[in-house]
């Protein structure tokens, strides 16, 4: 499979953490007693992935936002900043974490197969590491102030109670 530019990475780091996730969680649905582990710390080891990258993205979008508009909405959905294909990608290997996660979690209730429900934090924070990195966002209105201009006091610096005894 081919995956756009750029970011190619992004992509293969979604669709292998989803398909880990799909496979060992399946199995842990089929054959709890063998596979319920494996499909426990692949679904936590995603899940922590997924804070960190989450976390990644915000730090970068933050320090972008001084010249660029960036909401929560472009930055972790793509919505208006990212191109169609890398949407269909990062959110389609998310929907699949999702959707995996409730149907294995669905299959066997109250048993550890629920954390792969948290699955699909990862694929936001893949979405949103690479929007971070790599959208177009419209800029910002705002002058950035960089601190080095220092601007002259305009008020007087008589008070105006002053000024009233003056007259």
């Amino acid at each position: 499979m081919t995956f756009p530019e750029p970011g190619t990475r992004f992509f293969q780091l979604s669709w292998v953490g989803t398909i880990a996730f799909v496979v060992t969680a399946g199995a842990a649905a089929a054959s709890p007693s063998t596979f319920e582990l494996a499909g426990v710390a692949v679904s936590l080891a995603l899940f922590f992935a997924g804070i960190v990258t989450m976390l990644w993205a915000f730090f970068i979008a933050v320090n972008r936002s001084r010249v660029d508009a960036i909401g929560v909405g472009g930055l972790y959905f793509g919505a208006g900043s990212t191109p169609k294909v890398v949407r269909w990608h990062l959110l389609g290997a998310t929907t699949m974490q999702l959707v995996a996660g409730i149907v294995t979690a669905s299959i066997r209730p109250f048993t550890p197969l629920a954390f792969g429900t948290l699955v699909w934090i990862f694929g936001i924070g893949m979405m949103g590491l690479w929007t971070a990195r790599f959208g177009e966002f419209e800029p910002t209105d705002e002058l950035v102030d960089d601190g080095d201009a220092i601007e002259p006091d305009t008020h007087d610096s008589v008070d105006e109670g002053d000024r009233a005894d003056e007259a």
